[in-house]
């Protein structure tokens, strides 16, 4: 399964917001992959885990991402996670 999702936090998926993503994909039962959208199509995946991977691809505020997981849920997860600017809410709801 794919979603994809669009960067909330202001800083794009810089140190902090990455550190959160890898965070949640770790507690995920399921491997998920993200992959930056650049001219519609996606580019070379890394895996959500990684800290130094997610900032690697250089996503920054209001760019698109492709998450890729066999679980739906993570896939939920993830985007809620994504969607969510830690510099204005301290946890998303």
């Amino acid at each position: 399964m794919q979603r994809r999702v669009r960067i909330a936090a202001s800083v794009g998926l810089h140190a902090r917001p990455a550190a959160l993503l890898a965070q949640a994909a770790a507690a995920q039962s399921e491997l998920v992959t993200i992959a930056k959208i650049v001219d519609g199509a996606a580019g070379p995946p890394v895996d959500a885990r990684s800290t130094l991977g997610l900032m690697a691809l250089g996503a920054k505020h209001g760019e698109e991402v492709e998450l890729t997981s066999s679980s739906e849920a993570a896939l939920d997860e993830l985007a809620t996670v994504l969607e969510h600017d830690p510099d204005k809410d301290p946890a998303p709801s």
